[in-house]
């Protein structure tokens, strides 16, 4: 079995073409090397890998150069920067993984109930992060553009689900943590995504969540005096797009919104409502419940079916006013100063598998 890091830097580069189109999927063969933007599979050409030439040395195949910024290296580099990998061991496991190789480990992984919070986990911690990926490419056709490169998104190349028939498949998919108010990944949700990432998979349910939901949500910044709160993952997303320091949960189903956890020390929560029957509810319901905790809560009426539809139909500058006329007034302020801007950034720290405060 082929341990050691040269061994498993020439099988890659035998299969040089194969490890571009899984880590670089942004990128295009052009004529001997194949171009892409970055490490990141931004897409672009700045970074060029060769795909043919001798096993090792000068213009050895599998070699690679970004001209923009003078990095260079190996296939093994190549995944340790695209995945964000920064011990060798992990680099080395990711290798095998790729070429389908045994690892180094001979203890099988304990399985775990299916749809679990640990198999939430693992899901999570399996996947990559979103930037440069088809997870991107579909937030930014949803009208997003806020910030996206977040510790609570991930995206899964190939992640399995039961299809309508009864088949389970694989296919692309955004992966969103799941938390509780410590941070703890406590479930996920996965989007599965049409093959060009520019909506969702074309199936019946190309939405799932999985793990402990109830009291949780997918959290971006840091609440402490105010909160935005709503339903769906896009429409806290554009929400976020409109007011950059609004720290944003999105509980991921109107019935979860009913009963979301609310940090201590809340005093202003909004409450961004999906305009159907069953999301009016769920935010009467919240809101209720918050005024009972002296919090003052306010709903945020989008015109349209959600604040993702104002933002993609109305545009920025429309749905910004309609918005900041439902602000309170301690909220409505230039982006960056005080007000909402008390959960300034678009997250915390990214965590480890097994929690991500502030996500």
């Amino acid at each position: 079995m082929p341990n050691d890091a040269a061994t498993l830097a020439r099988r890659l580069a035998q299969s040089v073409e194969a490890v571009c189109g899984h880590y670089l999927s942004n990128g295009r063969r052009r004529g001997r090397y194949w171009q892409v933007g970055d490490v990141h599979n931004t897409p672009g050409q700045s970074l060029y890998v060769r795909l043919a030439g001798p096993v090792a040395g000068p213009g050895a195949a599998g070699k690679w150069t970004d001209a923009a910024t003078g990095e260079h290296g190996d296939l093994l580099d190549l995944i340790a920067l695209n995945l964000g990998l920064t011990q060798l061991r992990d680099v080395l496991e990711e290798a095998r993984r790729f070429l389908s190789l045994p690892t180094r480990e001979s203890t099988p992984a304990v399985p775990v109930p299916r749809g679990s919070g640990e198999a939430a986990l693992r899901l999570f911690a399996a996947s990559r992060p979103i930037a440069g990926t088809l997870a991107a490419c579909y937030l930014r056709a949803r009208g997003i553009t806020c910030a996206i490169d977040l510790p609570a998104l991930r995206f899964h190349p190939a992640c399995y689900r039961r299809d309508d028939d009864g088949a389970l498949r694989q296919g692309p998919a955004l992966i969103a943590a799941v938390t509780g108010l410590d941070g703890r990944i406590t479930g996920v949700q996965r989007t599965w995504l049409a093959p060009d990432g520019l909506a969702k998979a074309d199936m019946c349910h190309p939405r799932r969540s999985m793990g402990e939901l109830l009291g949780h949500g997918i959290r971006v910044g840091r609440a402490t005096q105010v909160l935005a709160a709503g339903e769906g993952l896009e429409t806290m997303l554009a929400l976020r797009s409109l007011l950059p320091s609004m720290p944003i949960v999105a509980a991921t189903s109107a019935s979860h919104l009913a009963v979301i956890a609310l940090p201590s020390g809340l005093k202003r929560l909004y409450i961004a409502l999906d305009n159907d029957a069953a999301g009016r509810r769920a935010a009467a319901a919240l809101l209720r419940r918050a005024t009972q905790d002296n919090i003052c809560a306010t709903s945020l009426v989008p015109v349209g079916a959600d604040w993702n539809a104002d933002l993609v139909t109305l545009g920025h500058v429309a749905a910004l006013a309609h918005v900041r006329s439902q602000l309170r007034e301690a909220d409505v302020r230039a982006p960056g100063s005080a007000g909402v801007a008390a959960g300034k950034g678009t997250g915390g720290p990214p965590g480890g598998a097994a929690g991500t405060a502030g996500l």
